[in-house]
């Protein structure tokens, strides 16, 4: 039986038990039939919308600054197991793991108006009335005599239709002062008999965050016949303006006695109220026609990689996963190139287009790479706007949002994701640029009256070489502290340095280069040899917290045993750390439950590995839904084991499936979907911020990729890999462009100058990849 044909039973039978499980009341909601070259049919939308997977089912364009989508009451926007919609909210970032965005929640009821909490006027729904595409939802609303709302979206506007049922009293509300965060201040105003104008400022993610402010217009297709606001409980008809800190919002009415339907197109600018005007005047459309170009925008990008093989399942989990990973970064600047800076200053970007939202602790692992291979353009585009937080606030970025930094996670993730986008050629002309920006950020910390973390614990990592473990220092700003994830904090910065190592050696700062590539080896300060695992260390630089690597402390979202592998930087130093060859395999065995994982791979990876999604401690073995375990299944490729990389990463991939519960925990903006592409193709990045892809056996018989060739000369990339299967998955030789291929990773070089890639299968392993000069050799 094929691989991919057993994946399909497997999870055909996962998703039956599902939905009997929800005893009916949510039905994953009936595919149509796709046509071979229909790739958005391929996508489900509502993956991941149950177990914390946080995505969104709502439409959206690849990197739209608006994905309008049905908020449930989750605390980041839709849960498959409700039942009710509170409203169909403007902003969603897809799969992250505390509430945030869910601005202006707008829902169509009819009858007087008497409520203002959207928990209390929220509208019943059933997934048997539900669908949704790339581009395009729609969900039928049992509540308020029955109605249909249907959304779709351009860049920068969100397009909502609503047939009501016959009725004089056909309302939508325009909720300002309920978001998925917490509203500052809002302002609602009804500035004609078709218009509404808000301004919302709102904050937090995970902690408090400096305020961002977005200005939205809502135009309708018709004037409508009555108005009014609300402010706090109290409900003023006829009413055109109302601020407040509190609940607040405005409604508009219809008569749709004759004619049932309405439609209303909403923009957003995070500049001001003109460049929201000038968004709907730029995009603004029929909701036919702009549901049209939604999808013909979401079959072009998809066709840029086209799978062969697989039964159906494998493709509708490989193609949704695709889509995931193009739908952030987000668009940030007007169509007028006005952005606001994290000066909070409004700027114009020439040039290019500016993009926002940076959840950098997750996408430089995996996505960065994927978009710098399949969308080079807009990935440019996104490492010029993270140049631009340096230039407009003062310090580069580690994860923002909108307009402001939030400082959660830790590290220096910044620094990887950078240096991809220059290993890739996106940074042609702004190399030097760039590099200074890097530069001051890898070897300062920002000052106290800035609002920007940075890299913490630098003073006391470039003195010391560690991070100190300080658990009970107080944090000086919102957000995480390095400090309190000294040990994890002390990898990623070493990481970091590795990379910017490179980067300067290419561009001629031989001295700097010697000087990072020094304190990449900084990894060694925190490894403890009486354990042989690393460990955190405190200010005087004891190893402490448990000795036990599974109850470590100081590593973020994660144990010694998940963060022993993220040396990616230098794989030989960290094997020969722990005894060698011999000693790393039986420590990564152990930690994959390899024998167990032979004989039963999918229940290894549902019952052994993964214990719930935020799931991140007390564990010695690996998490496959988690960021900072990415890169490990890829070990292997370095200690003359790679068919163990294949045992690994295909039974990972059985945890992603065609249901609501087929993402392994949060998405993270496209990071676990990137990482399933990448994966499924047998092309990883074993180095991120570095230039090297690590080979593991493909899923599919062939994958063409459509490459652009500004950056890619040879325009394609075609991956095979006949006969690829369940039980033919090992990999028995690798040509490249026909010359035979020992080597266990390709450089970015070889992907530019290459166009077949192909992999010849067997049922066992091979000597292919065996041997030292196989491995790819450490940074620096």
């Amino acid at each position: 039986m094929r691989w991919t044909e057993h994946l399909r039973l497997r999870a055909g039978a996962a998703a039956l038990a599902f939905a009997a499980v929800l005893a009916g009341t949510a039905l994953v909601p009936p595919q149509r039939a796709v046509a071979a070259d229909d790739l958005t049919g391929l996508v489900n939308p509502f993956i991941g919308t149950q177990n914390e997977g946080n995505t969104f089912p709502g439409a959206a364009v690849p990197f739209g600054m608006v994905q309008l989508s049905p908020d449930t009451g989750h605390s980041t926007g839709y849960d498959y197991k409700d039942s009710h919609i509170r409203g169909f909210s403007a902003v969603h970032l897809s799969g992250v793991g505390c509430r945030i965005g869910g601005d202006l929640p707008v829902l169509p009821t009819t009858g007087e108006v008497t409520r203002t909490d959207n928990a209390r006027y929220a509208a019943e729904f059933s997934h048997r009335d539900e669908e949704a595409r790339p581009g395009y939802y729609r969900v039928g609303l049992s509540s308020y005599g029955g109605i249909t709302a249907e959304l779709t979206a351009t860049g920068r506007t969100g397009v909502q239709r609503y047939t009501f049922p016959a009725t004089d009293k056909a309302n939508v509300l325009l909720n300002t002062g309920q978001s998925l965060h917490r509203t500052v201040s809002t302002t609602v105003e009804v500035v004609d008999s078709r218009t509404v104008r808000s301004t919302i400022t709102g904050r937090g993610f995970c902690q408090d965050t400096r305020p961002y402010t977005l200005h939205t217009i809502t135009r309708f297709d018709r004037p409508f016949t009555g108005f009014g606001t609300w402010n706090g409980d109290r409900i003023t008809p006829g009413s055109k303006l109302s601020t407040s800190t509190g609940r607040n919002g405005a409604w508009v009415r219809f008569d749709t006695t004759h004619d049932r339907t309405v439609e209303a197109t909403t923009a957003l600018s995070y500049v001001d109220a003109a460049g929201a005007e000038g968004n709907l005047r730029a995009e603004g459309g029929d909701f036919d026609r702009t549901a049209r170009a939604a999808r013909a925008a979401w079959e072009r990008r998809l066709a840029d990689v086209r799978a062969q093989g697989g039964g159906t399942t494998l493709r509708r989990t490989f193609y949704s996963s695709l889509y995931r990973a193009f739908l952030s970064p987000n668009i940030g600047s007007d169509a007028d190139g006005r952005y606001t800076g994290w000066d909070q200053q409004p700027h114009r970007a020439e040039g290019f287009t500016y993009y926002q939202n940076w959840s950098l602790w997750d996408t430089y692992r995996t996505q960065a790479q994927l978009l710098a291979l399949l969308a080079p353009r807009e990935a440019r585009d996104m490492a010029l706007s993270v140049l631009r937080v340096d230039r407009d606030g003062g310090w580069l970025p580690k994860w923002g949002y909108g307009t402001v930094e939030t400082n959660i996670m830790t590290g220096d993730p910044v620094t990887p994701y950078l240096t991809n986008a220059y290993q890739a050629g996106l940074l042609a002309g702004h190399e030097e640029e760039a590099y200074r920006a890097l530069r001051k950020n890898a070897d300062g910390v920002p000052p106290a009256d800035s609002p920007y973390a940075g890299r913490d614990g630098n003073a006391e990592y470039v003195k010391n070489g560690y991070v100190p473990y300080l658990p009970s220092r107080p944090k000086e700003k919102p957000g995480d502290s390095d400090f309190q994830q000294g040990a994890s904090a002390t990898l990623e910065y070493a990481l970091a340095d590795a990379v910017l190592a490179k980067m300067a050696r290419g561009l001629g700062h031989d001295a700097d280069a010697e000087r990072y590539a020094e304190r990449a080896r900084n990894y060694r300060k925190v490894h403890d040899p009486s354990t042989g695992f690393f460990r955190a260390r405190d200010a005087q630089g004891a190893f402490v917290g448990p000795a036990d690597p599974a109850k470590s402390v100081g590593f973020h979202e994660g144990t010694a045993w998940q963060y022993q592998w993220l040396v990616p930087q230098d794989l030989p130093g960290m094997v020969q750390l722990i005894g060698g060859r011999e000693k790393a395999n039986a420590r990564l065995d152990s930690f994959f439950a390899y024998d167990r994982l032979l004989k039963d791979p999918e229940r290894t990876a549902r019952e052994v590995w993964v214990n719930g999604p935020y799931d991140y401690y007390n564990a010695d073995k690996y998490n496959p839904q988690n960021e900072p375990d990415l890169i490990a299944p890829y070990t292997y490729l370095s200690t003359g084991q790679p068919w163990k990389t294949t045992d690994v990463v295909h039974a990972a991939l059985t945890l992603f499936t065609d249901t609501p519960t087929g993402m392994t925990g949060n998405d993270d903006l496209g990071t676990m979907s990137a990482w399933m592409v990448l994966s499924a193709i047998g092309l990883y990045p074993v180095q991120p911020g570095g230039d090297t892809w690590g080979l593991s056996s493909p899923v599919f018989e062939r994958v063409d990729l459509r490459l652009d060739r500004h950056w890619y000369p040879r325009g394609r990339l075609t991956v095979t890999a006949p006969d690829t299967s369940d039980t033919d998955r090992y990999i028995q030789s690798v040509r490249l462009d026909g010359a035979p291929h020992d080597r266990t990773y390709l450089t970015t070089a070889q992907l530019k100058e290459s166009t077949r890639l192909e992999f010849t299968m067997g049922d066992k392993p091979s000597r292919w990849g065996t041997t030292p000069s196989a491995v790819a050799p450490a940074i620096g």
